[in-house]
């Protein structure tokens, strides 16, 4: 039996910035963080690229339901980072929600492994 690699995204923690490793497409310029080898909407030729660790909420909630390995309530954004993907993060803080259009920044994971962003101040 092969072990699937964590599909997740792993954050890159340099001296200066939290950031994602991901790809860009050659042809259509979609950012992903996947691994294929192709570009998904294109097929076209990816190349490496880093995203992160600035971004912008796109939409924001706080789940309440609880969800095996997690204990709500705790807040989620979806993030457009500047030049990349849009990717979903745990919001560090209170269960509150941060509202369209702020600044955040990654700032690391959680226990989980999930992605975790801060409101930028």
């Amino acid at each position: 039996m092969t072990t699937q690699p964590d599909p997740r995204p792993r954050i890159r923690d340099d001296a200066t910035a939290k950031t994602l490793d991901g790809a860009t497409c050659r042809s259509c310029g979609l950012h992903t963080l996947s691994t294929a080898q192709r570009c998904p909407e294109c097929r076209g030729e990816l190349f490496p690229a880093s995203f992160g660790p600035h971004g912008v909420v796109w939409s924001s909630t706080v789940v309440r339901v609880p969800v095996p390995g997690r204990t709500p309530p705790y807040p989620m954004s979806y993030v457009d980072l500047t030049d990349g993907p849009r990717v979903l993060c745990h919001l560090a803080g209170p269960a509150e929600v941060a509202p369209v259009g702020a600044s955040v920044r990654l700032c690391g994971a959680t226990a989980e492994g999930d992605l975790l962003a801060e409101v930028a101040r």
